[in-house]
């Protein structure tokens, strides 16, 4: 375990250190027992010292003794907090909130004042503790969606199986998968056939078959007989490893409010140090009857009082608490910043296929012309269509079989937006949407628009050969996923590349705001721009490698990443791990709370410790008011900063 009190860096963000450095613990249970142990040591000597002194008569335990005792349970919660009070010393960081606490609680010992100096430290032992606990409960939500990699694997050399470890694989690396082991890498399967769990990636719970040649990644639960993988991307490359490093850094990302507190406290902690020593000092040259002693304990009460513990505490806890939320959810965010700007979204778009719909296409009519050999054209397809990795070539591919190997293709190019084009024996092969007929002027006796479902077209040697329809499954929880949005006053457009009257269909199903279809990528931008224009803030959510742009340009880009592609992951500032719609409105709630707590927070504790400040300024709070305005405030911060990790936003 870490030390308690992390190394501050500057004296705005010590307490954010704790937040940010905290590592996780093996046993979570023995843990949290372990960061209450000191303050509870301190309060059973501090309770036995008032009961020696003031309920059970005796002689001995006085004067040298009585001092000993209370200094026995001061250091015991006092000391890390002198040692980090040092440390930032010596990094030129003297107004930490470290250095605050030591000298009002030694100067507290140096009146005499020993109940109230060791007090003190205990309740800020006990607030550290806390906001501990609650960092390694947000942090044990990450770590447990993400973390799905095996530390080891069994690799295939020479016929022989060996145990290495998962880091040091290499790539091409031929891996044995045993029924029930988990991947730990990336790869191909090689094997025939295999059946995977993949909940930990995609939330789908039934079994997900891959044959051999299909992409394999690391989380999925090999289910049934032993199967071979051969390793394509190293560990740290893989996808869940890419997704875990992003999430693990998103402390890095400061949202505006965090920044706000931490620019704040950098001028607000020297000045009141100072007002400090003017409350102890000044009063000598204006008051008659100077007492050292009262005017040195108002300063002291008024040091403790002026912690920003509640403020540098609460406020990156909260958001650091709205990410563990979201990830409970399946919902990987950045940063918090980009929960501040979900809070404010009224406006989300989004991509059709794969986004709103399954992905999962399947075959409804073949229709070829009579001087095509229907058979023969649809092997070409499937050929051409395998060098796609768009969920439409799986569905020909199921459709048709893998019957392509006597079928060799040349100057295969995937032209964006439209299809592919190729060569076979000098002749070309055109698959696609009717815009790459037009593109390459091949004429074809149908209107496009009578047809509803995604249309496949086919040319060979500059003839129109026939079409293929094909169909989407809207997802379940699509109609629920709008219908929220829509209840919270977010407008809803979506923006595909599929024909107009497919997303007409879907859009009227879902009874989502507007919708174009047959874009290319940069009709998406232009769509987009267009909608941030008006002044929105807008969020898009896609999966497919052309939604990465549109992603980059949007204020929150929010990636399907069960299965979406590695780039518009990597671009987006919001994943959804299970692929489900409906954790965008979930998403956007989780920001609001996050942004209303944290502002309960900072309300409560500018409130209390103005109030708190002018009476010890004036006399009339004493050294437990300080530690209520300090430590107390800071307590009931963390505390409602821990809800919103226990909420449920379903």
């Amino acid at each position: 375990m870490a030390d308690q009190h992390a190394h501050p860096t500057t004296s705005s963000c010590c307490c954010e250190s704790h937040v940010e450095n905290l590592t996780d613990s093996h046993n979570p249970e023995t843990n949290r027992w372990k960061l209450f142990l000191p303050s509870i040591i301190a309060l059973i000597l501090l309770l036995s010292a008032l009961s020696y002194d003031h309920f059970i008569a005796n002689n001995w335990f006085e004067n040298e003794i009585l001092l000993a005792w209370y200094v026995l349970a001061y250091a015991i919660v006092g000391f890390p907090v002198l040692k980090d009070a040092w440390r930032s010393i010596r990094k030129g960081d003297v107004f930490s909130e470290f250095f605050l606490m030591g000298i009002a609680t030694l100067g507290a010992f140096y009146i005499g004042q020993y109940l109230e100096a060791v007090a003190v430290m205990l309740f800020y032992s006990v607030g550290e503790a806390f906001q501990n606990l609650a960092v390694s409960r947000a942090k044990t939500n990450i770590q447990t969606l993400l973390d799905q990699r095996p530390d080891q694997v069994t690799t295939l050399v020479n016929g022989k199986q060996i145990i290495t470890k998962a880091a040091e694989v290499g790539i091409g690396t031929i891996l044995q998968l045993k029924s029930g082991e988990k991947l730990a890498l990336d790869g191909e399967l090689i094997s025939e056939r295999a059946s995977f769990d993949t909940a930990a990636l995609t939330g789908e719970s039934k079994p997900n078959t891959k044959f051999r040649g299909q992409e394999v990644l690391a989380g999925m639960i090999n289910l049934n007989a032993p199967s071979q993988v051969r390793v394509g991307k190293a560990y740290t490359d893989s996808k869940l490893s890419k997704i875990l490093e992003l999430v693990q850094h998103a402390t890095t990302q400061k949202a505006p409010t965090e920044l706000f507190i931490r620019k704040f406290a950098k001028i607000y902690t020297p000045i009141v140090v100072f007002l400090a020593l003017g409350i102890w000092l000044l009063p000598y040259f204006f008051v008659d009857n100077y007492v050292f002693e009262t005017w040195l304990y108002r300063a002291l009460v008024f040091l403790v009082l002026s912690c920003p513990c509640a403020l540098v505490i609460s406020i990156p806890l909260g958001y650091f608490g709205g990410i563990g939320a979201a990830s409970r959810h399946g919902i990987l965010c950045k940063g918090s910043n980009f929960l501040d700007v979900l809070a404010n979204v009224d406006h989300v778009v989004m991509d059709k296929t794969g986004t709103m719909t399954e992905g999962i296409f399947q075959v409804q009519q073949v229709s070829m012309h009579d001087s095509f050999d229907k058979t023969r054209m649809l092997d070409f397809v499937n050929a051409l269509e395998s060098y796609s990795s768009h969920p439409i070539a799986s569905a020909i591919k199921n459709y048709v079989g893998d019957q392509i190997s006597d079928i060799k293709l040349d100057q295969v190019e995937e032209i964006a937006g439209q299809g592919l084009r190729a060569f076979f024996e000098g002749k070309e092969l055109l698959v696609g949407n009717f815009k790459l007929m037009d593109r390459f002027e091949v004429s074809y006796d149908m209107d496009p628009k009578s047809l509803v479902y995604t249309t496949i077209a086919i040319a060979f040697d500059g003839k129109f050969a026939g079409h293929i329809t094909i169909a989407d499954r809207i997802k379940h929880s699509a109609a629920d996923t709008i219908r929220k949005l829509s209840a919270m006053n977010i407008k809803t457009t979506m923006l595909s590349g599929d024909k107009s009257s497919v997303v007409e269909a879907v859009a009227n199903d879902l009874k989502i705001d507007a919708a174009h279809g047959e874009l290319l990528p940069e009709d998406k931008v232009r769509h987009f721009e267009a909608i941030k224009r008006t002044g929105a803030t807008v969020a898009f959510v896609g999966d497919g490698l052309n939604d990465a742009p549109v992603v980059a340009l949007s204020d929150v880009g929010i990636a399907m990443g069960g299965l979406g592609s590695d780039a518009t992951v990597e671009t987006a500032d919001v994943i959804i791990q299970d692929d489900n719609p409906y954790k965008i409105p979930i998403a956007i709630q989780i920001g609001k709370k996050t942004r209303q707590i944290v502002w309960q927070n900072i309300a409560l504790a500018f409130f209390v410790k103005a109030m708190v400040l002018i009476l010890g300024a004036g006399g009339l709070a004493s050294m437990w008011e300080a530690v209520f305005a300090d430590v107390g405030v800071a307590l009931l911060a963390i505390l409602n900063a821990i809800r919103i990790q226990r909420g449920d936003f379903l």
